[in-house]
């Protein structure tokens, strides 16, 4: 066998992790004939068959999957030694790259990057997107690690991520006014005006759910789907919210806002999602260990 061009193993890489020529060929400024003239070179090198073509899909074979495994350990690690002659990272420390999916709480974030904060070898980023980049950027490790309140593994047919939860909070509700005596829902609650998350949000529904085995209608002031905003209208519009606590935790240690009672049944979920096929560094799984320590995780 010649030997490996690895120009063709970037191009088989980029278009195994995306399945579409055309996006690959649109990002990597070559044509698609090009592209496709390389991979058939790259594939006749090797003496086996890596893409079959699936409607307008390109589909890894038993061959190819075990090509791309080698394939995101030799480019994630090529990303390492870029980043360390770029940017001169001594060779004791190391960075973490993060994704927040754009409506998650900042204080489950801050809580979740402690271990980080409080590491002198090690530096990170943070970086807020909606979910179809922040898989986009996992797949092409931009990011190490993602955080979401979506369990990425549900309905995916490759097993392309691993999403761990590592937290799951009460729902609560939070008024503005220190409650006298036991609230009940929804009894306590009949003149109240609501400001909520939007309707496609996990909170939401768990609201809404409750709502309705109560046969409840709640008088809706406001809703939005950025939680930094929620905060901000339940800190000051006067109107009752439903959040994880944690949401509003300065507010409520500050007496600005109360916990009126947990939402029956109801939780938001927080998961670290990662690439199954690249090795999880000890940074990232120390991140994810003192989550589900810290953050206790409810059975």
């Amino acid at each position: 066998m010649a030997r490996m061009n690895y120009h063709h193993l970037y191009y088989f890489w980029r278009v195994a992790n995306t399945g579409n020529l055309t996006q690959v060929a649109n990002e990597i400024h070559l044509s698609q004939s090009a592209i496709s003239a390389q991979l058939k070179q790259f594939q006749e090198n090797l003496g086996v068959t890596l893409l079959k073509r699936e409607g307008r899909k390109l589909i890894l074979t038993s061959q190819g999957k075990q090509v791309l495994e080698y394939a995101d350990e030799i480019f994630s690690k090529g990303e390492e030694l870029e980043n360390l002659i770029n940017k001169g990272i001594p060779s004791q420390s190391s960075h973490v790259a993060i994704g927040v999916l754009s409506n998650l709480s900042r204080n489950f974030v801050e809580s979740f990057t402690l271990p980080l904060i409080n590491d002198k070898f090690t530096t990170f980023s943070l970086q807020t997107a909606g979910l179809s980049n922040l898989l986009d950027g996992l797949s092409t490790f931009r990011f190490d690690i993602i955080l979401t309140n979506h369990n990425i593994e549900l309905g995916q047919q490759k097993g392309i991520w691993h999403s761990e939860l590592v937290s799951r909070q009460a729902i609560e509700i939070i008024g503005p006014a220190k409650p006298r005596k036991a609230r009940k829902f929804p009894q306590s609650y009949a003149d109240a005006s609501w400001v909520l998350p939007s309707q496609n949000s996990e909170i939401r529904s768990a609201f809404s759910i409750a709502c309705a085995r109560a046969q409840y209608t709640p008088n809706v002031k406001a809703e939005t789907n950025d939680m930094a905003m929620l905060r901000l209208l339940a800190r000051d519009s006067g109107a009752y919210s439903v959040m994880p606590s944690v949401v509003v935790r300065d507010e409520v240690a500050n007496g600005l806002l109360y916990v009126q009672q947990s939402l029956p049944d109801a939780y938001e979920h927080f998961y670290a999602v990662t690439l199954a096929k690249k090795k999880i560094t000890p940074q990232v799984q120390k991140l994810i260990d003192n989550a589900k320590s810290d953050i206790k995780v409810m059975s």
